[in-house]
């Protein structure tokens, strides 16, 4: 072969490799891309069927049965669920509480996420255990108070129909004037006006609103 048809060659034959070479390359990017993603979907689909009842595992779009968790005697707790409300949809399927749910006051899991629902659950029974601070489920007179466990959660957790009376309400109000349970709506330093008495009127002095 002469010397122009031999360089020839050559080039044609260097030309062919690199043509072959970026074809597997793109090859392997996209199944790579591919498997990549697939161990997510592959998790989702094990996970997270059509069937699966809503839990933290599964917390978006999947449906909740209320029932499904309260057959089972105290085999769940606050962490299985995705929201506070889920947690007292299960309370509400069974007021009897086989769970062990309810924070106080019929409302469940308090320190969970959005969306709530706290709406107290009327109980069968008053479950006031012998060092339980009194609230509205537990109303004795002479049955002590204490403000901290009305702010153990700090997010808005407990309402006016958690407290056994007005002062009460205030009291929590004095020990954390910052009011995360937004007892004091109007502003003028008075938890929860509309309770009971015994009553505290006298305003608390509030920090920034």
């Amino acid at each position: 072969m002469s010397g122009p048809s031999r360089s020839r060659a050559i080039r044609w034959g260097a030309l062919v490799l690199v043509v072959v070479a970026v074809a597997l390359g793109v090859v392997v990017f996209v199944r790579g891309g591919s498997d990549a993603g697939a161990p997510a979907k592959r998790a989702e689909r094990e996970w997270c069927t059509a069937g699966t009842p809503r839990s933290v595992l599964c917390p978006n779009g999947k449906a909740f049965d209320a029932k499904e968790f309260v057959t089972h005697g105290k085999a769940f707790e606050c962490g299985n669920f995705a929201s506070q409300a889920d947690a007292q949809a299960v309370l509400r399927a069974d007021p009897n509480d086989p769970n062990q749910l309810d924070d106080g006051g019929g409302v469940a899991c308090r320190g969970l996420p959005e969306p709530r629902d706290t709406k107290p659950v009327p109980r069968p029974e008053a479950a006031c255990g012998p060092g339980d601070t009194r609230s509205a489920r537990c109303p004795q007179p002479d049955r002590a108070f204490d403000a901290r466990y009305f702010l153990r959660y700090g997010n808005d957790a407990y309402d006016c129909a958690d407290f056994a009376n007005q002062a009460d309400a205030q009291a929590v109000l004095r020990f954390d004037p910052a009011d995360p349970n937004h007892l004091d709506g109007g502003g003028k330093g008075i938890a929860c006006p509309d309770l009971p008495g015994p009553k505290d009127v006298k305003p608390v002095r509030r920090g920034t609103l």
